[in-house]
């Protein structure tokens, strides 16, 4: 608006000018109109073309504006989404989290279950190395050229054959009649201390008594196995038991030293193998 008014006042100053120069010249006033004429038409034509510029910044600045709001709505929306998709993550985080506690329960779950199918396929190995061990002794006194005489009891009676009270003390021991499995490999270490199934006979009494929970009894029976039979193949498996019935009477240095003792001792075993879980479970060293 003020550029405006400074041009119609240069026209009018320019017409005034042009006005005293006719008065002063007469002979000049024909020169003089075509002057004003064109002035004019010079201050129609500055005037138009400011309204056109004026037009023209009121449109872009409306342009802008609708621009800015235009932006600043797709900000806005932009901002939601991305607290949408936040929040989504963050309740994938979380379920992801439940999902991998739960499988991390299943699969510790299942390493029990493992751990205790080994433990029990160790132990019927075991029974069946025994089993062959008696039909390798059956079969030993079967071949000689005359059988050994009957042992006599205190009173002179018959006593059973060493075979049989074996095989009766493993089959009352798994039927978990303790009691006369106990008394059935007694009688076998009284009557037949020399043979080849002594130390397990012997081993079988540990068991008996660790099953019974009588842990000082079940220690005392694993030692005379690893102090008196020192070729037999129980001992890896007998001190690893008293190891564990050191670990029940709370006495947990001389169990850890033990159990470190299984793992040097017999390396590849399973007692092996068990000693290092429990040691680990002990949170000691093997």
């Amino acid at each position: 608006m003020h550029k405006r008014w400074m041009v119609y006042s240069l026209a009018a100053a320019m017409l005034a000018g042009a006005a005293g120069a006719a008065l002063l010249a007469p002979a000049r006033v024909g020169a003089v109109d075509r002057e004003v004429i064109q002035l004019l038409q010079m201050v129609t034509q500055l005037t138009q073309a400011h309204q056109t510029l004026h037009t023209a910044v009121t449109q872009n600045a409306a342009i802008e504006k609708t621009l800015i709001e235009q932006s600043l709505d797709s900000v806005s929306k932009l901002n939601l989404t991305m607290g949408s998709m936040q929040k989504s993550v963050q309740d994938i985080q979380a379920n992801s989290s439940a999902r991998l506690d739960s499988m991390s329960t299943q699969v510790q779950g299942v390493s029990d279950n493992l751990q205790e199918l080994l433990a029990r396929m160790g132990k019927i190995n075991q029974q069946l190395t025994d089993a062959q061990t008696a039909i390798q002794s059956i079969d030993a006194k079967l071949a000689a050229s005359a059988p050994p005489p009957a042992a006599a009891g205190a009173a002179g009676a018959p006593v059973p054959s060493a075979d049989l009270l074996y095989s009766n003390g493993l089959r009352d021991l798994n039927g978990k009649k303790y009691e006369l499995a106990a008394q059935e490999f007694q009688d076998y270490l009284k009557y037949y201390a020399d043979a080849d199934l002594a130390s397990n006979a012997q081993f079988y009494l540990g068991e008996i008594a660790f099953a019974q929970e009588q842990y000082p009894q079940a220690m005392e029976a694993y030692t005379k196995v690893l102090e008196n039979y020192p070729k037999s193949f129980k001992l890896a498996p007998a001190r690893l038991k008293k190891a564990l019935a050191l670990i029940e009477v709370g006495e947990k240095t001389t169990a850890i030293r033990e159990l470190r003792n299984v793992v040097r001792l017999y390396p590849g075993t399973e007692e092996d193998r068990r000693a290092r879980a429990k040691l680990r479970e002990l949170g000691a060293t093997a």
